[in-house]
């Protein structure tokens, strides 16, 4: 009579001895010489994680397709407005995860630099230059609070200001929507790039961020309802950082009262990026202030330069 319990019956078994020892490094021996070193390290690495996976779990032919399937579908909704492929990887951590293996090494030159984050899907390159204390919102709605926010650019060698380093800044409005998905917001609203002046300060009028669901329509929202997880994200402002002789930071900054910063659905919270904004007097432009510094390492300190963003296109969110 056979097992009534087949599979745990296996428990134990070294998977890997049922299978043909040879395949994986069969596969791997087949890169020709003109692979460069680090696509060789890195495909070879990739081959034996993959192919463990497979066997340790004896993967079906049902599950590879459907593994097959999602990419497909990922491929298939990325355009120039949206980055599905990115977002599957936020909401497994693994944007996170190599944001944080970049930021060790600014961080082992300067202690006080501030910290990174992930880019998110909704970067746009074309963002228009806006002067000094210009604002980034239009049509603001009825609900949203208006912030002003200011601060300095710094190296975090000697905190010297930084002048004419320039910074990126977008964020969702309070329906939770980039101006890229929203044909009720005009193009680049709630985004634009700073410069700083002589004294390293920028200074701009945004508002105040709500949390949000990230796309929940596609093989990343699929994949959240597979794992039981919900799509929300904390309330933040995207900000990447640039100046020549210094390594570029992409990061989010996080309002201190907003839900979802234990649980993150992208796993992008650190406790520095965390902020509080505060009140803002005498000003009939804005309800709520936001003063934040940044902190720039020197690329000579950290070595070979990292490409300035991670994203090809429209980088969730």
């Amino acid at each position: 009579m056979g097992d009534p319990n087949p599979a745990s019956s296996r428990e134990g078994v070294d998977r890997s001895s049922r299978f043909d020892p040879n395949f994986t490094q069969h596969v791997i021996d087949a890169m020709g010489t003109k692979t460069s070193p680090r696509m060789r390290k890195l495909m070879t690495s990739l081959i034996r994680h993959v192919h463990d996976f497979a066997r340790e779990n004896e993967l079906t032919v049902d599950e590879w397709m459907k593994g097959v399937e999602l990419i497909n579908w990922a491929g298939k909704m990325s355009n120039d407005r949206r980055n599905e492929g990115q977002l599957v990887c936020d909401v497994i951590g693994l944007e996170s995860l190599v944001d944080e293996i970049t930021y060790k090494k600014a961080a082992e030159a300067a202690d006080s630099v501030t910290q990174s984050a992930i880019l998110g899907p909704f970067f746009r390159h074309d963002a228009p230059l806006r002067e000094k204390n210009a604002s980034i919102t239009f049509d603001t709605p009825k609900n949203a609070q208006v912030v002003y926010m200011h601060g300095r650019v710094l190296n975090a060698k000697n905190k010297q200001p930084l002048s004419r380093a320039s910074i990126d800044v977008w964020q969702a409005s309070t329906n939770g929507l980039y101006e890229q998905q929203d044909p009720n917001q005009q193009d680049c609203n709630l985004r634009g790039k700073f410069q700083t002046d002589e004294d390293g300060e920028y200074a701009f009028y945004c508002v105040r961020p709500t949390p949000y669901p990230v796309p929940d329509d596609g093989p990343a929202g699929k994949l959240l309802k597979l794992m039981d997880r919900h799509p929300y994200r904390p309330a933040h402002i995207h900000l990447v950082v640039m100046l020549d002789g210094f390594k570029p930071i992409t990061t989010q900054i996080f309002d201190a009262e907003s839900q979802y910063l234990e649980n993150d659905s992208v796993f992008a919270v650190k406790d520095s990026l965390i902020v509080k904004f505060v009140e803002r007097k005498d000003d009939p432009q804005a309800e709520m202030e936001l003063k934040y510094d940044i902190l720039m390492v020197p690329s000579d300190e950290v070595g070979e330069l990292d490409p300035p963003l991670r994203s090809s296109g429209i980088g969730s969110g």
